[in-house]
């Protein structure tokens, strides 16, 4: 029996953890079923896979969806041009006769080939079509996948610790939605946040800390904000207040919003942000 799946996830150094979402991890590796997590950017949802690596000290493998992507190339890709290139020229110490030489893995197929354990991370399937995602199950279902140019299947060595993300942009089929366990990781309320800060500033001075966290949440509240910050952009700006020397965390509570760029990535949010600060809008 394959001792880490005996193993049970209890958050990382960096990850702070709720009881219900330890739960659905670890019934999800028990059951070997696949963990869809849906929520807004930000939520921690990339992070919950290198948490997962990190505590049960498994590699960690990500395959970053694309739309224009197909099944294939998540599995296998066969370099023909290499191929040709090393045929015609003729100074290659492979054989070319030999096609398995030239095939390459690609994500999914490096968590099936591989000599240990692994988490899979398949982030923002979303983007994928629903050919894509059913297909893809289909796959991890069985465990398996054919590589056509030399007949070959391919069968995993360990069945790997399947984490999906998606940011519901668009919807999931109903049987990709039957197939996996779902949660969805809401947004951090305030106490939450001051949980997470304090793992990421063990050391922060209290004042900084609730002014920063109150003024981010005012943020978060404007309308018409088409990105609203998330957990990293308030990560982010806490270290560019503590960066500027002549900083005093007072200036928050008086509504002295420096650095907004951290915080608000697109044009139009910015200004939204910086008017509303001018304006005096989030006092």
């Amino acid at each position: 029996m394959d001792t880490n799946s005996e193993q049970k996830f209890r958050g990382a150094t960096r990850y702070v953890l709720d009881d219900e979402l330890a739960k659905i991890v670890n019934i999800s590796i028990a059951l070997e079923m696949p963990l869809l997590l849906k929520g807004e950017p930000g939520t921690g949802k990339t992070m919950l896979a290198h948490a997962i690596a990190e505590s049960l000290k498994m590699p960690l493998i990500v395959l970053n969806v694309k739309s224009s992507m197909k099944l294939v190339d998540a599995l296998y890709q066969y370099d023909t041009l290499t191929r040709l290139n090393d045929s015609r020229f003729g100074d290659s110490r492979r054989d070319v006769s030999n096609i398995e030489d030239y095939i390459k893995m690609g994500k999914i197929g490096q968590a099936f080939t591989s000599d240990v354990r692994t988490v899979l991370l398949i982030d923002e399937i979303d983007k994928a079509d629903s050919d894509f995602q059913d297909d893809m199950l289909d796959v991890l279902d069985q465990m398996e996948f054919d590589i056509i140019e030399i007949d070959k299947t391919m069968k995993t060595n360990y069945r790997p610790v399947i984490v999906i993300t998606s940011n519901a942009k668009k919807d999931l089929s109903d049987p990709f939605l039957g197939r996996c366990n779902f949660h969805h990781i809401a947004f951090p309320e305030a106490d939450m946040m001051r949980r997470i800060i304090g793992v990421h500033f063990p050391d922060l001075d209290s004042e900084l800390m609730e002014n920063a966290i109150t003024a981010f949440y005012k943020m978060r509240r404007l309308d018409a904000i088409e990105k609203k910050p998330a957990t990293r952009e308030l990560i982010n700006w806490i270290r560019a207040l503590r960066s500027d020397p002549d900083f005093k965390p007072k200036q928050l509570a008086e509504g002295n919003l420096p650095y907004l760029g951290v915080l608000f990535k697109k044009s139009q949010d910015y200004h939204r942000a910086q008017a509303a600060v001018n304006g005096g809008r989030l006092n």
